[in-house]
């Protein structure tokens, strides 16, 4: 576990082999550099855990499962080399839910933003509330979803990718993000979602781990070209953050 004034990742396993992963961050769980590397850190050793049959990934709260990129922390980078740095941070977490040999399930309890579309798009199974609506605002604030775009456009297709991306300042509904792939399942209330999330689970973690691991194997054919090309998508991001465009929009969000 790590925990901080600015926020904390914690990994706990069950006896029944389910590795629960929650992350917090007070600022509509946004996501900062060092929760981003302590997430990686958790999926790595939740996946790399014998103990571990399946993975479910969530967030702390009721109405923001994450909001993405930590505006505070964009608006202190100076140079495209500490640009790429941070948005890295986004691909190693995807390349992380990737790589790991266990199925992981996202648990989306409210809206995800940006990269946590990108965090919900890299889980193997994405389970949600009506109230998860998403949006990819990165246009809006001068940038692009250029690291998250491979594992969105996996799920939901360029299409629907291209609407998210285009219409960067509205939110689409839960449901129209299961009609479109990027949630498995959409449930009333947090309540009827953690049964069903629970249920699930505990049902993939009584099922061969090596059937699991082979599933997971075949669900991400194709990817594995994604370590450099999600960095070289990092780099771009790193050099926009810079300009005075994006630096005005983050000013501007901030300040309300």
């Amino acid at each position: 576990m790590a925990a901080s004034a600015n926020g904390n990742v914690t990994l706990h396993i069950n006896q029944n082999g389910v590795a629960t992963i929650s992350f917090y961050h007070p600022a509509q769980n946004s996501l900062p550099a060092s929760l981003l590397d302590e997430l990686t850190r958790q999926i790595e050793i939740a996946g790399n855990t014998i103990q571990t049959r399946v993975i479910l990934l969530k967030s702390e709260g009721e109405r923001t499962f994450c909001a993405g990129a930590s505006f505070d922390e964009l608006l202190q980078i100076k140079d495209k080399e500490a640009g790429a740095i941070f948005f890295s941070g986004f691909a190693r977490v995807i390349n992380a839910c990737r790589k790991s040999p266990k199925i992981i399930i996202a648990r989306v309890q409210g809206k995800a933003v940006g990269g946590g579309v990108g965090i919900a798009a890299a889980a193997d199974y994405c389970m949600a509330t009506e109230a998860a609506a998403i949006k990819l605002s990165e246009l809006a604030i001068g940038i692009g979803p250029f690291v998250i775009s491979p594992a969105v456009i996996r799920k939901v297709g360029l299409p629907a990718f291209s609407q998210l991306t285009i219409r960067a300042g509205d939110f689409q509904t839960a449901q129209w993000a299961k009609e479109k792939g990027l949630y498995n399942d959409v449930y009333p209330d947090i309540s009827s979602l953690d049964d069903a999330v629970d249920a699930l689970a505990q049902k993939l973690a009584s099922y061969h781990p090596e059937a699991l691991a082979g599933l997971k194997q075949i669900l991400w054919e194709g990817t594995g070209d994604w370590d450099n090309l999600l960095n070289e998508r990092a780099a771009i991001s790193g050099e926009l953050v810079l300009s005075d465009f994006t630096q005005h929009a983050l000013q501007r969000f901030l300040n309300g």
